[in-house]
């Protein structure tokens, strides 16, 4: 059955996944099984989304309710849902409004325009480029394509928008040196790097970039998709580095595994965007919001001490591998450095042996479920330490 499956996918499904091994049927938080019955352990939560597993009981519940009263309507008028999560966003981050939409390339797109309106109308024309990093990603849009700092991103698909300069990662210099080069409005970071290689920035790099910043009326945009939303042990990756950004964008587990974007704004850039000078069809969706209610009203401190526990119990496992030169990450963002060893033979070699690994720049990727229990995490991470060494 699962070839049939793949043979019509490869027949109807445009090629840009290069799809590994299992047919993904049915599962119930961390565990998940193929069309023919095989049980896997998920340790890439569809990206950073199924941040409590699959069909987790809590979201199903407030979706399911949601779906029985108001699917979806205009953003003409007022929802429930979305003003309530919105509060509770504001409420947890100190942040002040809300845009929402409905993916993580669409929130940054929103902070890009964000940023650009906020120097248009204090400074006029020309202050527009937007700094980010090297090796960082931000989305597959023109706009969030062009502010990604990969080369191997930029061919084929140009011309790309004007107005992004890449700096060098914990490169304070290289940072000052740009902006002072051009006319900047904003930048633009990942606290940690996550399709880039899973790379944390360091601390006193982060500061000294959001105090130079804040000192030249540059707005810092921090972008969260990934690692927003418990992932980094943090409510919102930025808490750990103890900067107050201008905007966040976030997405991907805020949705629980539906469609959802945010973007956040802080006093500073709170009434940037103002009537008619953005919008969403879909954003705020009642439904998805009512998913994302379920999701923040329980990412507390005690699911965010567990999340830290379990990054340093898989860093430390992993670092014991012979075949494993470097682990970086933060909570339960993970990045495996192999060495001697083929990344796809041990990313093929965990899926046949029931467990689901992702790939970062040419690192082993693990992303798994923030609830999911010790007991299969323990099970999933020897698996991957026996397919490593093998």
């Amino acid at each position: 059955m699962a070839e049939d499956y793949k043979t019509l996918d490869k027949e109807y499904i445009v090629n840009v996944y290069n799809r590994v091994g299992a047919v993904l049927d049915h599962g119930k938080g961390a565990i998940l099984y193929d069309v023919d019955g095989k049980k896997y352990i998920d340790l890439s939560a569809g990206i950073a989304v199924n941040i409590f597993g699959v069909c987790d009981d809590v979201w199903i519940k407030a979706v399911e309710a949601q779906l029985h009263k108001l699917s979806h309507i205009s953003n003409v008028f007022f929802t429930e849902p979305q003003t309530v999560l919105a509060e509770k966003l504001c409420q947890k981050t100190g942040m002040k409004k809300v845009f929402f939409s409905n993916s993580g390339a669409e929130a940054n797109e929103c902070a890009i325009k964000t940023a650009r309106k906020y120097s248009h109308d204090k400074y006029g024309d020309g202050r527009y480029t937007i700094v980010t990093l090297k090796n960082s990603f931000h989305g597959r849009t023109i706009a969030t394509l062009t502010a990604c700092g990969q080369d191997s991103l930029h061919e084929d698909f140009g011309p790309f928008v004007d107005g992004f300069v890449y700096a060098e990662p914990d490169d304070f210099a290289d940072m000052k040196r740009l902006c002072e080069e051009n006319n900047v409005c904003a930048i633009m970071m990942e606290m940690v790097q996550g399709e880039g290689g899973v790379h944390p920035l360091d601390k006193e790099y982060v500061q000294q970039v959001a105090e130079y910043a804040h000192a030249h009326d540059i707005l810092i945009i921090v972008d969260e998709v990934q690692t927003g939303n418990g992932r980094t042990g943090y409510l919102y990756s930025y808490m750990g580095y103890g900067i107050q950004p201008d905007i966040v964008s976030t997405a991907k587990a805020i949705g629980g595994g539906l469609p959802l974007g945010a973007t956040m704004f802080a006093d500073s850039t709170q009434h940037t965007l103002t009537d008619h000078t953005h919008g969403s069809t879909f954003g705020g969706n009642p439904i998805c919001t009512a998913g994302g209610i379920s999701i923040i009203d329980r990412l507390d401190d005690a699911l965010m001490e567990e999340v830290r526990k379990k990054g340093k119990y898989i860093k430390e496992e992993l670092e014991q591998c012979e075949h494993v030169d470097h682990v970086s990450g933060m909570g339960l963002m993970i990045g495996v450095t192999l060495k001697n060893k083929a990344l796809m033979d041990v990313v093929e070699g965990c899926v046949d042996h029931g467990v689901l690994v992702l790939t970062a720049n040419g690192l082993l990727r693990l992303l798994p479920p923030l609830n999911i229990p010790w007991d299969e995490l323990k099970e999933a991470i020897s698996i991957v330490k026996e397919v490593i060494d093998k």
